[in-house]
């Protein structure tokens, strides 16, 4: 499944510096992942690190095409009055398990600082609703991030 994720979101890169807007799905990633660090008021810096390195090895960018992507997707969650904008475009373009590897990111992003926030957890619930994944899948997603984090999963 993950594997499938890796494959369609690598071949959404295309050519390297075309306009980023906010209906390119990698954008509208982007963006929601920025939403989920930011979601507590404190991007830690191991979880902007894990988001570069999810963006630049899901996409295969350099460092140009990395910021370009970094900073169209800041701008589209900075400008973004809720989530619909953004999983509307993913849900266009995902599949349904590729769906639920995408909430299996941004988990991994939740998890980076070793601490699960309530709301991160919030924001991750609320996007994996809107792209039709499923509480059970959320959840199983959530665990699998937690164990391989070494995190404790309370819930």
């Amino acid at each position: 499944m993950f594997e499938q994720l890796q494959k369609f979101i690598s071949s959404l890169g295309g050519e390297e510096h075309t306009e980023l807007t906010r209906s390119d799905p990698r954008v509208a990633a982007a963006a929601l992942f920025f939403h989920v660090i930011d979601a507590d008021g404190v991007a830690e810096p191991a979880e902007r690190e894990k988001l570069q390195q999810l963006l630049a090895e899901q996409y295969d960018l350099d460092k140009d095409g990395l910021q370009e992507l970094m900073d169209a997707g800041k701008r589209a969650e900075d400008e973004s009055v809720d989530f619909y904008s953004s999983t509307s475009v993913l849900k266009r373009s995902l599949d349904a398990e590729q769906r639920i590897g995408f909430i299996e990111l941004m988990w991994e992003l939740v998890y980076a600082d070793g601490v699960r926030h309530e709301l991160e957890d919030n924001v991750v619930w609320r996007v994996a609703e809107l792209l039709g994944v499923s509480d059970r899948d959320r959840v199983l997603m959530r665990r699998r991030v937690a164990a391989k984090a070494g995190a404790e999963d309370e819930h």
